[in-house]
C-alpha cells in the first residue's frame, strides 16, 4: 500500500523543477496521486476497510487543495501539469 522509496524517487525525478526539488506542489500532487491510485486498488478487494477509505478521502481532499493552489498561483503551469499527471 505504501510507496516504496524507489517509486517515490522515480516520481520526484519525473516532476521535480530542479535537482534538489522534493517539496514543490507538483511533486506533492504526483505523490498523492500515486498513493490515491494504490489505495483505490486496495479498496477494490477490501470493500469493508473503512479506515483506509477515510485515509483515501483525506488524500483526495489534500490533492484537491494542492491543485486549487496551483491553479490560483500558476495557471499556465497547472493546465499542463494536470494533463501530464494522469498519463
Amino acid at each position: 500500500m505504501a510507496l516504496t522509496k524507489e517509486k517515490k524517487q522515480e516520481i520526484i525525478k519525473k516532476f521535480a523543477k530542479s535537482k534538489n526539488d522534493t517539496g514543490s506542489a507538483e511533486v506533492q500532487i504526483a505523490i498523492l496521486t500515486e498513493e490515491i491510485n494504490n489505495l483505490t486498488e486496495h479498496l477494490k478487494t477490501h470493500i469493508h476497510d473503512f479506515h483506509s477509505r477515510r485515509g483515501l478521502l483525506k488524500k483526495v481532499g489534500q490533492r484537491r487543495n494542492m491543485l486549487q493552489y496551483l491553479a490560483d498561483t500558476f495557471f499556465s503551469v497547472s493546465i499542463f501539469f494536470e494533463r501530464s499527471i494522469y498519463e
